[in-house]
């Protein structure tokens, strides 16, 4: 799946218990927190991922550097109309630096516990509206951690709760992983991150690429390129293979699968007709983050949710037959026997999904 999507926490859990047998919560902790082959990070899209080891380093140097100068214009900026300095430039270093240190010093520590280390991060932003009304207020650690993720310096580490929780402990990125992150050639990094994508989600678009990568339309062409991608016809627009991938694809056999939100298959391409349907509006929120889904034999069919009494229910939008729909039935009825006590609620809930929810 090249990575699984992780701003949401019971999204990676949830996608990996969807495809892997026998799956539970404390294999994928154990290999996110002791055995630490998977890392949580920032990548494509300002997006945190969960990414096998060796391809960390890959997502860095192709995609998240490029915040770095950005976000930090952005927060300097910040800084300074707020009143908080003269020089934000000069204080974010200062507050950067003494941030890392103190994670150095402690090993892990948690939001809260370095604003006790590091006073400036206390340091708040109030954002208004046109008319005047609070829209929303940003605290400095949040932001300063966020820039430090971009630059690969600090990583989340263990959650503060359970495997739903979003608030997290960070790490240096040396100390977490016994090291920095290797340095690569941004250019192999880019080829490796596309030849991954189009060996999983190809045949794609342009649009389908620069949309997933975040790259610009001409970083796409040209990379499309290095790796002799083979142009292949997509109902009437250009769509690209890896040429390892050329061969035609055998028939599967029948599938059901429920999917949770941001489920990197249902975010996976930009042009989504062909497996979604008309059914955009109601199961992606206004912003094109999907919510749970159901799907049947690689298409789209409705959309599930859980009550608050723990039962997983679905309702479908398309007829798929009564066949199908038992399956569907008994793959809600694993799911809610696998969640037991646990209680899901996405952060990128769909108009569907809160329907069902309070049903």
């Amino acid at each position: 799946m090249v990575g699984l999507h992780s701003s949401d926490p019971a999204t990676p859990y949830l996608s990996t218990w969807a495809r892997v047998p026998g799956f539970e919560t404390d294999h994928l902790e154990k290999a996110l927190y002791e055995e630490r082959s998977v890392i949580r990070m920032l990548g494509m899209r300002r997006t945190m991922w969960v990414v096998p080891r060796n391809l960390a380093p890959v997502l860095h140097h192709s995609s998240t550097t490029a915040l770095v100068g950005r976000e930090r214009r952005r927060h300097i900026k910040m800084i300074e109309e707020a009143g908080i300095a003269e020089d934000g430039g000069a204080w974010t270093e200062r507050v950067s630096a003494a941030t890392v240190e103190a994670l150095g010093r402690e090993g892990e520590a948690t939001a809260s516990e370095l604003v006790a280390l590091v006073p400036d991060l206390g340091e708040r932003i109030t954002f208004y509206k046109k008319d005047g009304s609070i829209l929303g207020i940003a605290g400095m650690s949040t932001r300063i951690l966020f820039l430090l993720a971009t630059e690969a310096k600090v990583v989340r580490g263990r959650p503060l709760g359970t495997w739903l929780s979003s608030q997290y402990r960070w790490a240096t990125m040396s100390d977490w992983l016994g090291g920095p992150l290797p340095e690569l050639d941004p250019v192999e990094s880019s080829e490796t991150l596309l030849r991954s994508w189009l060996l999983v989600f190809g045949p794609g678009t342009e649009l389908d690429i620069k949309w997933w990568t975040g790259w610009p339309v001409t970083k796409v062409r040209t990379t499309l390129q290095s790796l002799g991608a083979v142009e292949v016809g997509l109902n009437g627009v250009t769509g690209y293979l890896h040429p390892d991938d050329a061969d035609s694809v055998d028939d599967v056999e029948p599938w059901v699968s429920l999917l949770p939100s941001l489920d990197p298959t249902t975010m996976g391409w930009k042009e989504r007709v062909w497996y979604l349907g008309d059914l955009a509006t109601q199961l992606f929120d206004r912003n094109g983050n999907a919510g749970p889904t159901v799907w049947v034999d690689g298409r789209v069919v409705g959309g599930w949710g859980q009550r608050p009494g723990g039962e997983v229910v679905f309702d479908l939008l398309v007829d798929v037959g009564s066949e199908a729909e038992q399956s569907i039935a008994a793959r809600a009825a694993d799911l809610e026997s696998w969640l037991g006590d646990k209680r899901i609620t996405p952060r990128f809930a769909s108009s569907h999904e809160k329907r069902i929810r309070a049903s």
